[in-house]
């Protein structure tokens, strides 16, 4: 019969060394250690140690059984804290976000993650509509999407906000709508709404409907778009999240505008969930991370 105490003996023998002093940290008799040593040779049909005396070495067998207990139980220790809803510092998560958010929001929660080894993340980039169905399917406990949404099984409430960046190349000269006109625009998911929020905004009075711009092509991800601006083939409007973590950075940059337009950014979960308070510390710890930073847009010499 499988007995994780017997595996617990074994383990703490192998990094001893020795009977008496495994004896002495488990609080148990020699004979007795010997006994849990047989007993798991027994039920594994193999045999763990070549005994010579007092001394012994590790088998085959016997090495691939510590590696398998030191598994075991790293693996039981995750399944308690996991368990435990009110630590802010253990346990599982299972996010998703669209990539415009994860460039970011993952780093952040991997950085957490360093700081605490018992806290364990699963993050899945998708789309908002993917978002919604794997909620609702309980393969994630929250998502992040970029409009709110309304289902019957669902709680949506607002998270977050990151400004909306006009991106051209970096050697863009204009500033006017015609001048974007003449370059073309570059289309990602999200991209015509963004790019219809922030220009009516700025341009009111020129600007109709991205309808009148030409479209230079489109990727479904959006972190790859700005490499297309930074060869110059048109422009677009993305979240300062994917701007800020761009390694074309230094070949695009970001319009001066007047009037400053926020991507919002939603929580979702499902309404009969009670979740952990881990995620609450996650998700507070970016927001004010990134409030307390107010990173200045890229320089404009438009």
């Amino acid at each position: 019969m499988f007995n994780a105490q017997y595996f617990r003996t074994f383990i703490t023998l192998v990094e001893t060394g020795s009977f008496t002093r495994t004896a002495h940290r488990l609080e148990m008799t020699q004979p007795g250690v010997s006994q849990h040593v047989r007993k798991l040779e027994s039920y594994l049909n193999k045999e763990l140690l070549e005994r010579k005396g007092r001394s012994f070495t590790l088998t085959e067998t016997g090495r691939r059984a510590y590696d398998y207990a030191l598994k075991l139980f790293a693996e039981h220790e995750q399944f308690r804290h996991g368990l435990d809803d009110d630590s802010l510092d253990s346990g599982d998560c299972r996010i998703a976000s669209p990539g415009s958010v994860g460039l970011m929001f993952y780093p952040y929660i991997l950085g957490q993650q360093q700081m605490h080894p018992n806290l364990t993340v699963n993050y899945s980039f998708a789309f908002n509509h993917e978002i919604v169905n794997d909620l609702l399917d309980g393969r994630y406990d929250i998502g992040i999407v970029t409009e709110a949404m309304s289902h019957p099984e669902l709680h949506c409430s607002i998270w977050h906000q990151e400004p909306l960046c006009l991106v051209v190349p970096a050697d863009f000269a204009g500033s006017t709508l015609s001048d974007l006109m003449g370059i073309g625009f570059l289309n990602y998911y999200d991209g015509i709404n963004h790019a219809n929020a922030l220009l009516r905004a700025n341009y009111p009075d020129e600007f109709r409907s991205m309808t009148h711009f030409r479209h230079q092509g489109f990727t479904n991800e959006v972190s790859m778009v700005l490499d297309a601006v930074a060869r110059g083939l048109g422009f677009t409007v993305v979240s300062r999240l994917v701007l800020e973590t761009s390694p074309w950075q230094r070949q695009v940059k970001a319009l001066n505008l007047p009037n400053a337009v926020n991507e919002v950014l939603y929580l979702l979960r499902r309404r009969d969930s009670v979740l952990p308070k881990r995620y609450e510390k996650l998700l507070n710890g970016f927001h004010a991370q990134r409030v307390q930073e107010k990173t200045p847009l890229m320089p404009s010499n438009g």
